[in-house]
């Protein structure tokens, strides 16, 4: 198998018996044997385990029997999530061997859909900013950044190591690596998703979400993610669906700070909407001001979770995410609530930019991936995590240097699953079905 399926494909071949889960898995294997000592996407592949998950969902597909939607699919999760028998290394030393008692809530729902877990892929340490080991497969000479902090989720998934991945996006995380890696993700409404069971960095922005090859593979895994226990959203009615679609470009910010190569890609894919409405929205929040509010914000709570550690392991910590944390503990208390008054109204301003549009549009990153230094900055999607908005991430064309171009598509509050059919039509239109270099 050269190619692999995506996951509601290989889902559908699983149910109709044209696919068994232990050849999928077995070829996901190959494929990580083949290319993983050079992409470096994955911390731990847990073989033996896969192996025996596959046989038993191959003899109960045998039986007409399945798990649910995601039955003997393989799947990637990032390496600040529990995984019950695996440690939670969180690319840090200090947690070597650090060893997880039980799934998080996450990983428990995707097993009882039937996924089966190939095992932990690289983050950045802490999921902070510190560059991982991971290489961008777009990149003929792996010169690239594969972005961060989900790099190894993304990286395998370009790479057809599996079929599904779980990720986390605090400031960019979810968006960032999955559009410098082609790929697609998900950024579900903030605290829709449970996250017991996660290494924390901020409790005002973490997100757990769903990034695969294709946008039906996302609303997918978005759906067997269990709730918050706390998350009841509102019972108001949906908003009227507009006919046709209409989709607000945010130029300003946006479009004006995009590469120019890489705001010639998204123009392209605009054009390609026929049939939807593309209007350009003015903003109702300051896109800049947001940056730094979201860094005290970000800074002050992760050094609240790290400051035994730090104080005692201080050596231990990559520079970056030093100087994040001790930007957190020389933060004052006016400074943290004057930045909290200000993501407070930044959020129940944020939605109006959505009155009168199904969704809103933009690109997803302000070039193509960077070289690997840096994982890229988060000034393009910090501004939806402070929003709460779901976000949506998906491949639209290759730029000049035939890396990867993703837009983003932003909509309501809880209503993802409308977010989600909004970007599958948009894909649909796109075509976008290249392969990084290294498959040839």
């Amino acid at each position: 198998m050269t190619y692999l399926p995506s996951l509601m494909e290989a889902a559908k071949a699983i149910r109709t018996g044209h696919l068994r889960p232990i050849d999928l898995v077995e070829t996901c294997l190959d494929r990580i044997r083949q290319f993983d000592d050079s992409v470096r996407a994955w911390v731990l592949v847990d073989e033996d385990a896969a192996r025996r998950e596959a046989e038993r969902t191959t003899a109960e597909a045998a039986q007409g029997q399945f798990r649910g939607p995601l039955h003997g699919v393989p799947v990637g999760i990032k390496d600040i999530i529990d995984v019950a028998g695996l440690p939670t290394e969180a690319g840090s030393p200090l947690r070597k061997g650090r060893m997880a008692a039980t799934d998080a809530p996450v990983v428990a729902g995707l097993r009882a859909a039937g996924a089966i877990v190939l095992g932990k892929t690289v983050t950045v340490e802490f999921a902070c900013f510190d560059p991982s080991p991971t290489r961008n497969p777009w990149a003929s000479n792996l010169d690239r950044s594969p972005g961060g902090s989900s790099s190894g989720s993304a990286a395998a998934l370009a790479m057809e190591m599996c079929l599904g991945a779980l990720g986390t996006q605090t400031g960019g995380s979810l968006v960032r690596p999955s559009s410098y890696c082609g790929v697609a993700t998900c950024k579900p409404t903030f605290g829709r998703v449970d996250r017991a069971g996660v290494i924390p960095v901020s409790y005002h922005f973490d997100h757990v979400g769903p990034m695969a090859r294709r946008v039906a593979d996302l609303a997918a895994m978005l759906d067997c993610l269990p709730r918050s226990q706390d998350f009841a959203p509102p019972s108001a009615t949906a908003p009227e669906r507009n006919e046709p679609l209409r989709l607000g470009l945010v130029d300003e910010f946006f479009m004006t700070k995009a590469s120019a190569n890489l705001r010639s890609v998204v123009e392209t894919a605009l054009a390609k909407l026929e049939g939807a409405v593309i209007e350009a929205v003015t903003p109702t929040v300051d896109f800049e001001a947001i940056q730094d509010v979201h860094t005290t914000v970000m800074a002050v709570e992760a050094a609240a979770y790290h400051r035994e550690d730090f104080a005692a392991h201080r050596g231990s910590y990559g520079p970056m995410i030093s100087g994040l944390l001790d930007q957190g503990l020389a933060t004052s208390g006016v400074e943290l609530a004057d930045a909290l008054v200000f993501l407070h109204d930044y959020r129940r301003q944020a939605p109006a930019m959505l009155d009168g549009f199904d969704a809103l549009i933009m690109p997803a990153t302000d070039t193509t991936a960077p070289t690997l230094e840096t994982t890229g900055p988060k000034t393009f999607q910090c501004p939806w995590s402070c929003s709460g908005l779901p976000v949506v991430s998906l491949p639209c064309g290759l730029a000049e240097d035939r890396l990867p171009v993703a837009v983003q598509l932003v909509g309501r509050h809880h209503d993802d699953a409308r977010l989600l059919e909004i970007a599958a039509w948009c894909e649909e239109r796109f075509g976008f079905e290249c392969r990084p270099s290294l498959l040839g």
